[in-house]
């Protein structure tokens, strides 16, 4: 791995100090991104396949996941009369499952329908269907779907023995598990999209999934509420625990695109009801931070910049 960090995207920066020389570095192409794994062990080889495990579960998402594939999981729901249903893999409900829990939980403000109503697909996990009450739905899982893919990759990597690593996909999907010896977490710096040269804050974590989003010149992010374009707001990041059995980084990713749109006492709520996660909103020029601050490295922790 080359020394003096990478940026991995959306703000988000990752700084490799001189103990952590001996991370393995890994990258791979899929859902029109990049993603890459970052992990100590003292045999590459290894690293190496374990990595190209994980990477194989992306590819494999890919084909469930994706609108633009032609028999994916997901245009085949988007192709669904009122009334119709459709068998889907277990990975495609748990993002639907996910991302009806992620709606509900921000009054609208994320919804992978694209405006055609995600109230309208009825969920059935025991048989693995999907059904459409209207005609029309639209679902696109992108605003969830890189974040599940690094969740299953890091759990990926704890079955083959890795659970010092870091992985990040989508260059706004960043899950941090245990630690390298040589520190408290892994040291990720959350920057100005528009002027990565400016630093705005310093986090150290571990067990800790991180969402960024943001937008850049010609980019918009669209209310679903309301149909009408962000405005006056370039970027949020969102750090989530990581509790057995959630999937924290498509959480984050979830909860980031909300910190895009709603309101500053809306926020602090969504962060109140989302047990240890904290936000940051860069409005213009100036920082916004919400959310209790870490006080156990077990957890994670943050610095800010001086």
């Amino acid at each position: 791995m080359r020394s003096g960090g990478a940026e991995i995207g959306g703000g988000v920066h990752f700084d490799e100090p001189p103990d952590l020389r001996d991370v393995c570095r890994f990258s791979h192409e899929a859902m029109a991104t990049v993603y890459e794994v970052y992990a100590v062990h003292g045999n590459r080889t290894y690293a190496a396949q374990a990595a190209q495990a994980a990477f194989d579960l992306v590819d494999r998402l890919e084909r469930e996941l994706s609108r633009f594939l032609p028999n994916s999981d997901i245009t085949r729901i988007n192709h669904l009369e009122a009334g119709g249903s459709t068998r889907v893999a277990p990975s495609t409900l748990e993002c639907l499952v996910i991302a009806r829990h992620m709606f509900d939980l921000t009054g609208g403000a994320f919804d992978v329908s694209i405006g055609t109503g995600l109230p309208s697909l009825e969920l059935d996990p025991d048989e693995s269907t999907v059904r459409a009450t209207t005609r029309g739905v639209r679902v696109d899982l992108g605003g969830i779907g890189k974040g599940y893919a690094v969740d299953v990759m890091a759990e990926m990597l704890e079955e083959w023995e890795l659970p010092v690593s870091l992985v990040h996909g989508g260059f706004s999907s960043v899950l941090a598990l245990d630690a390298p010896a040589a520190g408290d977490g892994w040291p990720l710096t959350l920057s100005d999209p528009a002027e990565p040269s400016r630093v705005l804050e310093r986090l150290t974590v571990r067990q800790t999934a991180l969402g960024a989003s943001g937008v850049r010149k010609r980019d918009h992010i669209v209310d679903p509420r309301t149909g009408d374009p962000v405005r006056g707001r370039r970027a949020a990041w969102v750090t989530l625990g990581r509790p057995p059995g959630i999937a924290a980084a498509a959480v984050a990713d979830a909860l980031t695109t909300a910190c895009m749109l709603l309101d500053h006492d809306d926020i602090d709520a969504l962060c109140r009801r989302s047990p240890g996660a904290e936000a940051w909103v860069l409005e213009e020029s100036e920082l916004l931070h919400f959310g209790a601050e870490r006080t156990e490295t077990s957890n994670g922790g943050r610095t800010k910049e001086a």
